[in-house]
Formats: structure tokens, C-alpha cells, sequence
């Protein structure tokens, strides 16, 4: 995605909150959501108007009225220049404090952009263990936005969750993301099928219909994360049972 830049022409209104400026727009596309450096510190585009009235956005060559949150807007003088902020360039305690908050999903970085750039982050292995749970709580964060922004199901988002949280128990061994067992209860919870049931309709599944095909591959996806936590549950655990049964069903389904 290009960088977008935003020439401010007058400040119209400002304080320690925010303010509303009247900008240009020098390249890329400017909408509601965004962050904009300004020097060191943030601003967030919060509503952009053109003739009177809200847009969406506005690209570049276009003037228009904005506002903008962060008290730098009280410092901003006409000249200066905005640059949008890729998820790339966020620190990562400037997301966890980010995240805390509950920004709206419209904000940047948009889910599927922070998810990438935080799963990235969270297997480079030059980067301390401490940094890297840290980068995974940001993964997780990032997927649950994801599924809110895209009105997805806990059998859609599963899978995503578990490849993170597998990660972790495997590699970083972290406590953050729960014991085996645990993550192996979640995810047969959001089996809703019995193995039976699933074998049954695995052997005939290219006679079904779209809609459940569909629905036994999601099936098959959550099913997936059970392989690598089989052997880490202890000999004894009730869950083995489920599980295996499970795994024998995966080959059949589509």
C-alpha cells in the first residue's frame, strides 16, 4: 500500500485533544482510521469532509477538511507534511498500548496487516523470547479483530488462533498461551460434529452440497492443530480418546 501524505494548508481549530485542519493531499488515499506521523509523534485521521460533507476518502491532488486527535495537532503549522504510518512502523509497545484501548476495526493498521506483520515478528528467532510472546499476544490480538471486522465464526477463526498459540507451546514453551490440554478442549469444542458424524458424510462428501463441504473443511482445519498437540497431552488425559478419534476422521474429509 502507498504512503500517503497530507499537506496541511490552515488549522481551523485545536487543543491538547485534537483539532480540524484543512489539508491536501500529496499522493496515496486518505481516509478515516489512519495514523500520521508528525515528527516524532502520532496523529489519528478521524473524519475527512470535502464540500460540506463526509467522505470516505480522498486521494491524492484533493483537498479536504479533517479531523484529527492527538494533542501534536495544537503544534501543526500550515506547510507541514503528514505521512501515514504502515503497520511496519509501529512499535510494538505503541500497538500493545494501541490495542488496549479498543480502537475501532477501521483503524490502522487494519487486522490482516498488524496479524502478518505481528506473526512475522513472532517467529523471527534474532528477536528475545520475551519479545517474541509478546509479538504473539499482538498475533492473537490481531486475529480476533480480523474475525469481528469480517463478522467470521469461532470455527473460521480457529484455526488462526491455534497456529499461533501451537507456536508458542512448541517453540517458546509460553505459559501465555495456555496449557495443551487446555487449547486441545477449545479446539474439540468447536468441532460440532461427532468423528462418526464426520466420517459418515467424509466418505460421500463430493455428493454434498457446497454449503457443507465447505462447512467439513473448516472441520478438518481445526482438526489440524490436534496433530501437533497429541503428543504433548499426558498418557492419561481424558481428552486422548476425542483426539485420536479425530485424527483417524481428518483423512476422510475434504
Amino acid at each position: 500500500m502507498p504512503i500517503t501524505e497530507l499537506q496541511v494548508h490552515s488549522v481551523e481549530e485545536a487543543d491538547v485533544r485534537g483539532g480540524v485542519c484543512v489539508v491536501r493531499c500529496l499522493g496515496g488515499v486518505a481516509h478515516a482510521g489512519q495514523v500520521y506521523a508528525a515528527g516524532e509523534s502520532r496523529l489519528a485521521l478521524r473524519q475527512v469532509e470535502a464540500y460540506g460533507r463526509p467522505v470516505e476518502f480522498i486521494g491524492g491532488g484533493h483537498t479536504a477538511r479533517v479531523h484529527l486527535s492527538g494533542p501534536m495537532a495544537a503544534l501543526l503549522t500550515p506547510g507541514q507534511v503528514l505521512t501515514s504510518v504502515p503497520a511496519a512502523a509501529h512499535t510494538l509497545g505503541e500497538l500493545e498500548a494501541w490495542l488496549a484501548a479498543g480502537p475501532p476495526l477501521r483503524d490502522e493498521p487494519r487486522p490482516q496487516a498488524l496479524r502478518v506483520l505481528a506473526v512475522a515478528r513472532m517467529q523471527d528467532d534474532r528477536l528475545p523470547r520475551e519479545v517474541r510472546v509478546r509479538w504473539a499476544r499482538v498475533a492473537l490480538a490481531a486475529t480476533r479483530r480480523r474475525a469481528a471486522a469480517e463478522g467470521a465464526s469461532a470455527l473460521e477463526t480457529g484455526p488462526d488462533l491455534a497456529f499461533v498459540r501451537c507456536y508458542l507451546i512448541r517453540e517458546l514453551g509460553a505459559g501465555a498461551a495456555g496449557e495443551p490440554a487446555a487449547l486441545c478442549a477449545e479446539l474439540l469444542a468447536l468441532l460440532d460434529l461427532t468423528p462418526a458424524e464426520a466420517a459418515e458424510r467424509g466418505r460421500i462428501w463430493r455428493e454434498l452440497p457446497p454449503a457443507r463441504i465447505l462447512h467439513l473443511r473448516r472441520l478438518k482445519g481445526v482438526a489440524r492443530w490436534l496433530v501437533p498437540l497429541r503428543p504433548l497431552l499426558a498418557v492419561d488425559d481424558p481428552l486422548t480418546e476425542a483426539v485420536d478419534a479425530w485424527l483417524a476422521v481428518r483423512a476422510l474429509l475434504p
